[in-house]
């Protein structure tokens, strides 16, 4: 597949506190920062985005006394997984990993900070209506395919490729520059939804 100066790469959520050693790492996290690093070269337009949570965000499990980690609560917006608290405001683990290096990304984007609502998307919050800007970004600036990787496949990755296709993007999920917490199943939902939505997973090496 050739990618042109329309594509643009959206790398999510490669931050020190989903790494190994981060407060909600997941799996072998930081091995998404080669294949990330060598897909990069072939685009000219780079995305990063920022979970960025308060300290008393709503989806962490110590704002609501009794809960443990990975419980589901009902929210306003429908089901929440209750987190440990993650990339808070200002905290080293809040910060994009230091080996990711991607110094020419054109916009640095940060989602989570409205505390009473959880934001995996990149385009959207959790309430599936509070826009990030980002849809607009793009189109202002003529992007027309979006292609993601980063953390985590079946969440922040997976909510940000349906809502592209929501958007009618055409979205490209690279599956090696990507690893998932696969929670509950997680992973086979996720993909589940991406073929019912058209989001089509491919591997790096397929891009020229």
């Amino acid at each position: 597949m050739r990618i042109d100066g329309n594509d643009v790469l959206v790398v999510i959520d490669v931050q020190n506190d989903f790494c190994p050693g981060g407060a909600l790492a997941v799996a072998d996290g930081d091995q998404v920062i080669g294949p990330i690093q060598r897909i990069a070269q072939r685009f000219e337009h780079i995305v990063l985005t920022q979970d960025w949570h308060p300290s008393d965000h709503f989806s962490f499990a110590s704002s609501h006394p009794g809960r443990k980690h990975f419980e589901t609560i009902e929210a306003s917006y429908g089901a929440q997984t209750l987190w440990p608290e993650h990339c808070v405001q200002g905290t080293r683990g809040a910060e994009i990993h230091p080996a990711l290096g991607l110094s020419r990304a054109e916009l640095i984007l940060r989602k989570g900070f409205r505390r009473t609502i959880d934001s995996y998307s990149a385009f959207f919050e959790n309430d599936r209506t509070t826009s990030t800007g980002l849809a607009g970004y793009l189109q202002e600036r003529g992007l027309q395919r979006v292609f993601l990787a980063g953390l985590a496949y079946d969440y922040c990755v997976g909510y940000s490729a349906l809502d592209a296709r929501r958007l009618g993007l055409p979205a490209f999920v690279l599956r090696d520059a990507c690893r998932a917490i696969d929670l509950n199943g997680s992973v086979t939902a996720t993909e589940r939804e991406f073929a019912r939505a058209g989001v089509e997973v491919i591997d790096s090496g397929t891009l020229e």
